[in-house]
Formats: C-alpha cells, structure tokens, sequence
C-alpha cells in the first residue's frame, strides 16, 4: 500500500514554504513517526513524520522546492523492507511519467530509466534527452540530484561536476588564491532581513543608553544559588531579573507597553516579553506569555525550554507569535555596546550588555564595579524622551536594588 507524503496545513500567516532537508531518500527504510523530511516556514521548521512503517519509495519534491499546504511532496510504500520497493517503485514512477511525457522521444525515456533517480531528475532528463551515463552525481552515495542535471544543461552538456567526495580528494588549493561561496538565504534569514529593514524606514527609532551596576544581583545570585537550584532545578541566571524589571517598569509606563495600528494606539494590559535568541538557524524571537504572573524560576525554566527549542529547531508558531516588548542580551557575545533595532510592531527593545569591572566614583571614592550598559531603542512616534529615559532608569533602579522587585516598591 503506497502512502502520500503531504505538506502540513501552514499557518495562515504563512503563504508557502520550502523543503529544507529530506532525512531519508528512495529506498531506504523509515520507521514510523521518524522524521522523513525538513519543511521551512518564515517562522519555523515543520518536521514531517512517517505514518507507518515502510520504505521511502519516491521524492516528488526535492530540497529548495516550494511547495504549498497539503501538496504532495512524496510516497512510502508501507510494512515494505529495504530493497522490496525499489522494482515497485521505479515501473509506477516510469508508468506516471510515461503519461506525462507521452511527447516525449522513447529514446530519451529509456535512458532515463534507472531506479536511483528521482521523479523529478528523471522527467529532467527525459525533457532533455540526456544520457544518465555522461552525469555525474554529487549526492548521498553518488546520486544524481536535480541541481547534477540542471548544471549539465547549463554547461552545454558537458558532464557534470564531480561528487562532493571526489571534491575532497583535491588537492589543497595554494595559499593566496581567493575563492567564493554562493548559498541562497533561508527562509528565516530572508524574512529578519525584511523585517529589520521594516522597522528601518517606517518607524522613528531612537536610542538612549545609561549603565547599571550589577554587583547587588551577582552578590544574590552567589548566596542564594545553590538553595535556588536545589528548590526548582534550575540555575538562577541574569535574565530572570532582567525581565522582572522590564515587567515593572511597563507597568509604570504604559506607552513603553503599547504599539501604533494605522492612527490608532493599542495599549496592551497584559506583559508578554519577547526573548531575543540566537540559533543555527538564524535570529528568532520567541515569547515569554503573562510576565507578570511568573516567578524567578518560572521564567528560567521558560527561557531555558524556549532556547533548546530554538536550537533543535523545534519552535512553534505559537511560539514566536505576539510579544509586546523584546529583550536581546548580546552580552553573552562579548558586545559591550550596541544599538538593538525594534521588533515590529512592538514600539521599543531593551539590549542588555557583557559586564565588565570598571572603575566608578562611589561616595567620592574610585572603586571597581561589574557594569554593564543598557540601551533601549524605541519608536519615537509613540514615546517621548522624557519617557524612554525615565523607563530605563526604573530598570537601572530595579536591577540595582534587586529587594525592590520583591516587595514591588
């Protein structure tokens, strides 16, 4: 029994996505409910599970294909074993092909006809007339991918470039000679780099800094840590804190909470943070839900879980969408300073820094404290100076008398 491969049904605010990577090619046996193939959205990666055990007997659709909702992008041959399908699989793709290219020259498809190629490598080859012979393959095992043919049609037919294991046999190339490297964005690349060039050109940011000293947190944190850790476990870090005093600090600036719809301002009465965090993927976003109801250790586990799903790639929709304010920590970097730029259609974002010992005049006396800049960028349609200034110094205030987000004063 032969089993369609489908695109799950995508957000409806996501038009159309691409395959990113398929775990498993034809002929190879898959598990049931083991990942098959990648799918990349604009937000996240949709995993796509086999539904039953069998063999992988076609790829309709190969990597960096578009493809929307629902479409068929590939057959499993279910309950088969390794090797069964292959036969099967190789007369029901050359009997659909058959009828899609009955124009087609009878000489080409007979060359055309191996059991490694893909659906779409072979109508490739059979609309072209191509020799499989003259190809060389560069993928798993030596197979010949779509990109294989579509570089020999390129170069006139000459025979394609060699595998990518011949590739490494090479030898090294001379010190000095300059070489590039051509990839295609991601999805996920593509759409940061609309968006931050979106808040760019249509809103009025603006940046203001000031510096908070850390030591009366880092002083917490050494003495409550271990009890800390042993309660809830997990390990008491900086972010916690700072998302407290972002907490309160909206609520004692509403403006700083609120964004512009057309000529309209929403204010929001609820306090969802938006965590910047850096994955192999790309910058994403995702969102801390009700701040203000969440404890020291809430938010550590929250952070914590949305970081191990923002590496493996396993971030929801859900997971990125809304937020009302973002915090981004490129301290963790090494950045001393920088100037974040606003998540739209949030109206401000708070970047926190490395904390460095440096000397400080307190009480008339020079002394060495771990300081750390802040710097808030906001959209200055909505927030005055007075405002945005006020807003980080209740966070400078908060984050250096640690007691007072306790006793909320």
């Amino acid at each position: 029994m032969t089993i369609e491969i489908k695109v799950p049904d995508l957000p409806e605010s996501v038009a159309d996505a691409t395959i990113a990577t398929w775990h498993k090619q034809p002929g190879d046996r898959v598990e049931r409910d083991e990942v098959i193939v990648d799918i990349e959205t604009d937000k996240v990666v949709l995993e796509v599970p086999a539904p039953e055990a069998g063999i992988l007997e076609a790829i309709i659709e190969d990597a960096g294909a578009t493809v929307l909702g629902q479409q068929l992008i590939g057959q499993l041959k279910q309950g088969a074993v390794a090797g069964e399908a292959t036969k099967e699989k190789a007369a029901s793709s050359a009997n659909g092909e058959a009828k899609e290219d009955a124009k087609t020259d009878s000489k080409a498809d007979a060359k055309s006809d191996d059991d490694s190629l893909s659906p779409a490598v072979r109508r490739l080859v059979a609309e072209h007339g191509i020799d499989v012979a003259k190809l060389s393959g560069s993928g798993k095992g030596g197979r010949i991918t779509k990109e294989d043919v579509e570089a020999f049609i390129k170069g006139g037919n000459k025979p394609a470039a060699a595998p990518a294991a011949a590739k490494a046999e090479t030898p090294v190339v001379p010190l000095g000679e300059r070489t590039e490297k051509r990839v295609p964005m991601t999805r996920l690349r593509k759409r940061v780099a609309e968006r931050l060039l979106e808040a760019k050109n249509t809103t009025a940011m603006l940046t203001t800094f000031n510096e908070v000293n850390m030591g009366p947190i880092m002083s917490l944190r050494k003495q409550y840590q271990e009890v800390f850790e042993k309660r809830h476990g997990i390990r008491l870090g900086f972010m916690s804190f700072y998302v407290k005093a972002v907490v309160e600090s909206l609520k004692r600036f509403p403006e700083v909470n609120a964004s512009i719809d057309g000529d309209d301002i929403v204010y929001h009465n609820y306090f969802d943070v938006s965590i910047a965090v850096s994955t192999p993927r790309g910058l994403v976003t995702p969102v801390l839900r009700d701040c203000d109801r969440l404890s020291l250790a809430d938010i550590e586990k929250s952070i914590k879980e949305l970081a191990i799903k923002g590496r493996d790639g396993k971030l929801t929709v859900d997971d990125m969408t809304g937020g009302n304010f973002t915090i981004t920590n490129g301290g963790v970097f090494g950045s001393l300073m920088s100037t974040p730029i606003i998540n739209p259609p949030q109206s401000a974002i708070l970047g926190m820094h490395k904390i460095q010992d440096r000397p400080m005049a307190v009480n008339g006396k020079v002394e060495i404290q771990p300081m750390m800049y802040l710097a808030l960028s906001y959209d200055h349609r909505l927030i005055d100076g007075r405002e945005s200034v006020s807003f980080l110094v209740s966070i400078k205030e908060l984050l250096e008398d640690p007691t007072r987000l306790l006793l909320d004063v």
